[in-house]
């Protein structure tokens, strides 16, 4: 795998969540949330800046029959708006069941509905992050 780091974003309409994996590519750590009502882009011009990522991977949102969802236009135009304000590869990665896995292994780890509620976006970018990780190892991507 190259070196260099990755980010991975949960598309959202009112947060997006963020996961970094370190340098090596072997790893996926929930980063945190960005506000889509404020300048989420010059929070992830920072990002880019803070970590300089050899790509993104951006979940892309699919009903389990595999159908676009309706939420895939808005991913779709965020991810038109990465391309433009910034010289780095978007790989779409499906998130179909990533929110479900991500507050099943919070609950699991003992948060809350409710703290889990302010993790949840960001373990499903950190889960998408693994997906990208996995497909990049077995030369997928």
């Amino acid at each position: 795998m190259r070196n260099g780091r990755r980010i991975a974003f949960d598309y959202g309409d009112v947060r997006i969540g963020v996961a970094i994996s370190d340098a090596s590519g072997l790893l996926a750590t929930p980063y945190g949330n960005i506000s889509t009502q404020g300048n989420f882009l010059s929070e992830i011009a920072a990002l880019v800046s803070e970590y300089a990522p050899i790509y993104f991977a951006i979940g892309i949102p699919r009903h389990l029959s595999g159908a676009a969802s309706a939420k895939m236009e808005s991913v779709e135009s965020f991810i038109e708006v990465l391309k433009v304000e910034f010289a780095i590869p978007v790989v779409r990665i499906d998130e179909r069941l990533t929110t479900v896995s991500a507050a099943r292994n919070l609950r699991d780890s003992g948060k809350s509905a409710k703290s889990a509620k302010n993790l949840i976006d960001s373990a499903a970018a950190a889960t998408i992050l693994e997906i990208a990780l996995a497909q990049e190892a077995n030369h997928e991507l």
